[in-house]
Order: structure tokens, then sequence, then C-alpha cells
């Protein structure tokens, strides 16, 4: 028998000081992102919303896109915005599809909970100017925040539901109650109850959409664990899953793949099985 015990839940779930140079990021992003965005074909700062940071970026292929990836960043429901990730919109434009990536409020302003009602309207304002379906791609929180969209209370509105065909989850959290032990929680705001509604591996996924959980082989035990635990729930409910463990990535770098065409993680994103 194997027991597992966790002492120090802030460390179980710190990333930056247990990765080599982790200090790095996210400044290591900020170059590459603004780079595509000179560049690359784009609308910037596309409003749906009232707040000042509920603006999205919309990367274009060239001609009709094939449909949408939508990717919603990460930062503990506390940091950063869309600025940073703009490269990783590259796999997918140069695949032929359209790529929008939100901002959203923060924590404590927000609670998780308003946070993940707003991405929906983000992905709902982004799905009405991109026909043909839809892809969810997050990390880390975000992770968090499109595996939501698939649940039975998903805040999407039926039109885009209709459309939905993939989520992945990279290094996602699906079950927020670890995360009352740690220090975060001061930003956070959860409660037990909170954490419990608000935690996708505690509901049912809608039927029709498939789940890729994707991590690095390199992270934190917790990391490794909580993608595992949601491709494990809901295969046990129907839903079509698959949980990746990506050798030789950590939590930083297991998204670097999503600004490569060629890369496994996006051919596994953009793959319908329609269209084989």
């Amino acid at each position: 028998m194997t027991t597992f015990a966790v002492n120090d839940w802030d460390d179980a779930y710190e990333n930056g000081r247990n990765i080599p140079n982790g200090s790095d990021w996210p400044g290591v992003w900020v170059a590459p992102a603004q780079a595509f965005r000179d560049r690359g074909s784009n609308r910037l700062d596309i409003a749906y919303g009232q707040t000042e940071r509920s603006k999205y970026d919309l990367f274009l292929p060239e001609g009709t896109p094939k449909g949408l990836l939508v990717f919603v960043h990460g930062g503990y429901w506390v940091a950063l915005d869309k600025s940073y990730w703009s490269h990783l919109a590259e796999g997918a434009v140069a695949k032929g599809w359209a790529v929008a990536i939100p901002s959203y409020d923060l924590c404590p302003t927000v609670s998780i909970a308003e946070i993940t009602v707003q991405v929906g309207g983000a992905i709902d304002h982004a799905a009405a100017a991109v026909s043909g379906p839809v892809v969810l791609a997050g990390h880390s929180a975000g992770g968090h925040l499109v595996t939501a969209m698939m649940c039975e209370d998903s805040p999407l509105s039926p039109d885009t539901l209709s459309r939905l065909r993939h989520v992945v989850s990279l290094s996602g959290l699906h079950d927020l109650r670890p995360l009352l032990a740690t220090t975060r929680n001061e930003m956070l705001r959860l409660d037990m109850a909170s954490a419990t509604a608000g935690s996708p591996a505690l509901k049912r996924p809608l039927p029709g959409v498939r789940l890729t959980t994707w991590v690095g082989g390199g992270e934190r035990q917790e990391f490794l664990r909580q993608t595992a635990l949601l491709a494990n729930i809901w295969h046990g409910l129907g839903c079509a899953t698959q949980a990746v463990v990506e050798p030789d990535r950590h939590h930083f770098n297991v998204i670097d793949g999503l600004a490569h065409g060629s890369s496994p993680l996006t051919r596994t994103a953009l793959h319908d099985p329609d269209e084989v």
C-alpha cells in the first residue's frame, strides 16, 4: 500500500520556486508574445464586457478560419493578462484556425465564480465572430476555467455549446478544495461551499464534448494528481477523455507546444474525429 501525505500545501502548489530558473517566468513570454502581435493578422482589445480587463485579442489565419480556439491564461486567478500569451496562438493560426485570448478580472476584486461567468462571456463573444467548431484550452487556473465550460452548469450560451468539440486543460486545477489550506486563499477567498461548487471534478460533464488533460512530467505531484483526477472521474461518467503526461516538461514550458502547428499538443487540441 502506498501512502501519500502533504504537510505543506503552499509548497505543493508552488511552481516557481520548484523549477530551475523559475523566476524567469512569466518574463520570458513577453518578447515572443509581443513579436507575434506585431507580425500577425490580429484584432486587439475587443471588448466583451464592461470592465477594463473584459477584452480579448483575436488572431486570424489567412482565409476563412476552420474554427475557433480560445486560450484562457493562468495565474492562480490573481495575476497576469492576455498580453503574455499571444505567441501561443501561432500553432493554431498556422493550421488555419482563429485564436482568441481573453483577459478577465482577478481575485480578490471578484470571485472565482464571477471569473467563470466572465470567461464564458468572452468565449461567447468570440464564438459569435468566428464560425465553425470551438475548442478551448487553458493553463493552470485557466485549465479550471475551460473545464468549467463543459460542466452541466456551463455559463456558455446554447449556440456556443452546440459548437464546443474539445476542451484541453493544461496543468489544470479541477478540485479547488485543497486550496483552502494554502495562503493563496487569502486572495481567493474560498470557503468549503464555494470551493465545492466551483470544482469541475465534482460535477457532471456535458455530453458530446471531449476532454484532454495534459501535464508536464516534471510538475509538482499535486498538478499530476489533479490532471489524472478529472480524466478518471469524467471517464466514469461517460465522457471521452485522455490524460497525457508530457516528459521533460514543467509547469511553465508545458504550454510551449501551442506555438507550433506540428507539435503533439496543437495536433491533439485541433483534431476532430468528425473530419477523419
